[in-house]
């Protein structure tokens, strides 16, 4: 195997960089801060066959207990930069959606508010075409930078085929920067609509314990998952140091120093109860490493 870029780290903890705080070591972990060092590390993992997965604010991932034979990427530096021009909004893959919020509001601009409810970054809510109060990243989506082993691409919304919690940006492809298009609003109540979605979003979702975003996608536009969990009797259930929220049953906490497999086991009761009701439910958490529901 070829020698890694010398920014690359080894047996990098991933527990540290999820929200759940839960998971075993990185065999390789980097921070590329710019489009060349993006590149660099792309071009090595490629040549030397290394798996990958590219971490945002690992707060719609799980790792596995034996962690993950393979490289992690968080975006920084450039790759996670903020800037304005006109109603546009130029962001690093990296950035963080409350950061885009924050400043979209400073500047007045509406279109993202949604985001304040998203604990992700850009670049993966590109990749999963994340969504809340009736807002989705594809309805504000300019332009894409995707960055991949057969080279780079550019593409909105239809080249993207962004959908339902989805797109074609393929496991081995990187969303390196994203243009988000807004509308010019008026900055008071651009920070009104802000602050209701986050009082929304508090007294309806778990606080001040470590988790993930939504667990399971929605069966339907009639059915969330969080209702089906709950009338199947799952909120607060509880599997070692893990439970189905007592606020919200599509989240599951670390209530006592969680194991990723108690995560799982967790899972697994949740699909099987639905699945006797006849739902078939398909989870929206990322899986990295020897894991699976």
């Amino acid at each position: 195997m070829t020698d890694p870029p010398p920014f690359v780290e080894r047996d990098a903890p991933i527990a540290r960089l999820t929200t759940v705080g839960t998971g075993g070591p990185a065999r390789w972990f980097a921070r590329p801060e710019t489009v060349e060092q993006l590149r660099e590390l792309l071009r090595w993992r490629d040549a030397a066959g290394v798996d990958m997965a590219v971490v945002g604010l690992g707060s719609n991932l799980l790792a596995a207990d034996e962690g993950y034979d393979g490289l992690v990427i968080r975006l920084a530096g450039a790759l996670a930069s903020i800037e304005r021009d006109g109603a546009t909004i130029r962001c690093g893959g990296g950035a963080s959606l409350a950061a885009v919020v924050k400043r979209a509001t400073g500047w007045g601009l509406s279109g993202i508010e949604f985001g304040c409810a998203i604990p992700g970054t850009v670049g993966g809510a590109v990749r999963m075409n994340a969504g809340a109060y009736g807002g989705e990243i594809k309805d504000v989506l300019g332009e894409a930078l995707v960055l991949g082993p057969d080279g780079e691409r550019r593409g909105a919304a239809a080249e993207l085929d962004m959908r339902y919690r989805g797109s074609n940006v393929a496991p081995g492809e990187v969303v390196a920067a994203a243009d988000l298009v807004l509308d010019p609003g008026d900055p008071d109540a651009v920070a009104s609509t802000v602050r209701d979605m986050q009082r929304r979003r508090r007294e309806a979702q778990p606080a001040g314990v470590r988790t993930f975003g939504s667990v399971w996608k929605n069966p339907s536009e009639e059915l969330g998952a969080g209702r089906l969990l709950e009338q199947l009797g799952l909120k607060g259930f509880r599997i070692g140091g893990a439970r189905i929220s007592p606020v919200h049953a599509n989240f599951i906490e670390n209530v006592d120093a969680a194991r990723s497999a108690d995560v799982i086991a967790l899972m697994q009761e949740a699909r099987r109860r639905a699945r006797e009701h006849g739902v078939e439910l398909e989870h929206e958490v990322q899986l990295l490493g020897p894991i699976a529901v």
